[in-house]
């Protein structure tokens, strides 16, 4: 998907950069004198969503046109030389520095070099020349990209929250297996994955934020719809069980490895722990609280608590227990909660 969306955009450009060089020696004035730079408006403008495009296009046109009023104002006091370069450079590395220019930011100095070296006798002229035809090019960009298979990231959205619910419940049956096993335990991949399940849910947000970028200024949404408002309310269900299941990973993997006489897991809860956390990974698999899978599930973990409690003693050592059977209520209780939104 994503050599698709990079050859499409590809193509695009190209398309673009043409029509925009096509175009600039048509443009009235002195700006027919530079067509050279709507092709280069027509690339900068070029953005995997529609509105990402028209942020860039114009962050781009500020900056540019910031950095030649900035150029015309050290040309008031003397013409190209050694100083007003270093001047000039030195004060629009310092204005790129507002992060508001967004895009813009890299192209104000840029520009306002350009109009001292290359502006020769006319850098007023040069400056509008500059300006037009650029504006001519993001123009183009912009149609281009918004009028040919202007791009929709919502694929991208709905595979990346199923494998990150998978990957979830796929980590908690790992260490349901480990736990029936003799500790410690042969299998210790899933010990390992202690920062990974975070990085990917990092992935999983900015590419539900993309599919929503992507969105706005898009044609296509009306015949592409999808409730993004539910996929919010999804992922941010998604990160609150990731933040558990990462705490469940460090603490049986400290129990396992680290600090086994100190954190143990009594015998007589081994059998019921595994049973619970693998019911609560299939719970998790099926996110959905009105299945068997999140019944039994459920049932598993109050099971677990209720025979904790009933044999709790000053001398029990059930802390580990007790925090991984807590961890795995609130798992269940936020796939409850999320399935309760409207």
């Amino acid at each position: 998907m994503l050599r698709y969306t990079r050859l499409q955009l590809a193509v695009k450009a190209a398309l673009a950069v043409g029509i925009a060089w096509t175009l600039a020696p048509l443009v009235p004035g002195v700006a027919a004198q530079y067509p050279y730079y709507a092709p280069l408006g027509a690339l900068i403008s070029m953005y995997p969503t529609v509105s990402g495009s028209a942020k860039v296009g114009i962050q781009t046109l500020i900056g540019l046109v910031t950095g030649m009023a900035l150029a015309l104002l050290v040309l008031l006091f003397g013409g190209p030389s050694v100083w007003t370069i270093a001047l000039v450079v030195g004060v629009g590395v310092l204005l790129a520095g507002i992060s508001r220019l967004g895009a813009g930011r890299e192209y104000l100095p840029m520009a306002a070099l350009f109009v001292l070296v290359m502006g020769g006798d006319d850098p007023d002229g040069y400056s509008i020349g500059y300006a037009v035809q650029m504006l001519v090019g993001v123009g183009v960009g912009l149609g281009v990209n918004a009028t040919i298979f202007p791009p929709l990231h919502l694929t991208g959205a709905v595979d990346g929250l199923a494998s990150l619910r998978l990957s979830l419940a796929r980590q908690l049956k790992e260490m349901g297996t480990a736990i029936s096993e003799t500790w410690p335990p042969e299998h210790e991949d899933w010990s390992k994955r202690r920062t990974e399940l975070m990085a990917f849910s990092r992935e999983v947000r900015e590419s539900v934020q993309l599919a929503d970028t992507s969105r706005r200024g898009n044609l296509r949404r009306h015949r592409h719809q999808r409730d993004l408002d539910a996929d919010y309310r999804a992922l941010r269900a998604m990160e609150r069980v990731t933040l558990y299941v990462e705490d469940m990973t460090e603490v049986l993997a400290t129990a396992i490895w680290t600090y086994p006489e100190d954190m143990p897991v009594p015998d007589e809860f081994t059998e019921q722990l595994s049973e619970a956390m693998t019911a609560t990974g299939e719970a998790v698999e099926a996110w959905d609280a009105d299945t068997e899978e999140y019944t039994q599930a459920r049932d598993a973990v109050r099971r677990l608590q209720i025979d904790m409690n009933s044999s709790a003693s000053p001398d029990s050592p059930v802390d580990v227990t007790a925090s991984l059977a807590m961890s795995m209520r609130r798992i269940l209780r936020t796939v409850r909660t999320e399935e309760d939104q409207p």
